[in-house]
């Protein structure tokens, strides 16, 4: 299989973007370490499901990537990461002047930080093993920004920043660093808006889909996380070899406009 005997660790994992890549990952031969700040049954039983459907070893480490000494110890704990897939991350929105200071350091804490340290800390195990990936999940909002997400568009830009340093100081070895920025994802928690959102607007769900959540997204539909799944296992793949440093925008031509 395309990935076997990598072993591959996904932050924020158990649900959402994360929970498809790591399903992807899995499906093509790949050990996999599912992570999240949570440690549940639900986790555990998570990790074992998908071991059973596809075969390969699948575990569930605790980590909050809030924390630098979470980050790095989640690395340390796998005790390999051939694949790296930096995907945890939160939202908040307000404007700048009434931001609240500590919403914007958590923002920036989980979804840039940590792709620092557990990067820093997984380079080193991919020179050993002497191939490595590293796949950043950004955001639409890495390339282009929105009102009110001034913690999150200055985060998922610094995400795509870090992407091509990384990518810089790999290039004469066979490590890849590489970001998707998707848009508009239909995950659990973009799912549980839609019915706010269609009593709000008082419109159907199709209608509200298309002309209140879908503005900015031309082609009208979600990306899917089987969609960010399969990106991310191109970027895994030999065809991949040589691409690195880039972004792979998956929003529907939101980023072309």
């Amino acid at each position: 299989m395309l990935l076997s005997a990598k072993t591959a660790v996904v932050t924020g994992s158990n649900s959402g973007i994360g929970l498809g890549v790591a399903r992807a990952l899995a499906d093509a031969g790949a050990n996999v370490v599912l992570n999240s700040f949570t440690n549940s049954e639900d986790d555990h039983a998570l990790a074992k499901s998908i071991s059973n459907e596809f075969g390969v070893n699948v575990r569930y480490i605790q980590g909050d990537m809030s924390k630098a000494d979470d980050c790095r110890a989640l690395i340390e704990q796998a005790g390999a990461c051939d694949i790296l897939v930096n995907n945890a991350g939160v939202q908040f929105v307000a404007p700048v002047d009434e931001f609240p200071p500590e919403k914007w350091d958590a923002i920036i804490a989980i979804n840039l930080s940590s792709a620092f340290h557990t990067t820093a800390v997984a380079l080193p195990m991919m020179r050993a093993a002497g191939w490595g990936r590293v796949v950043n999940i950004a955001s639409a909002h890495g390339l282009t920004a929105s009102p009110y997400k001034s913690a999150y568009v200055a985060a998922k830009h610094g995400i795509v920043g870090l992407t091509k340093t990384v990518a810089l100081e790999t290039a004469q070895e066979p490590i890849t660093c590489n970001a998707i920025c998707p848009g508009y994802v239909l995950t659990p928690l973009v799912e549980a808006q839609i019915p706010d959102q269609m009593k709000t607007h008082g419109m159907d769900r199709e209608t509200v889909i298309k002309q209140v959540m879908l503005e900015r997204q031309p082609s009208r539909e979600f990306a899917t996380t089987q969609q960010i799944g399969g990106t991310a296992l191109f970027l895994c793949s030999g065809a991949a070899d040589q691409v690195t440093g880039t972004t792979i925008s998956v929003d529907g031509g939101w980023t072309a406009l």
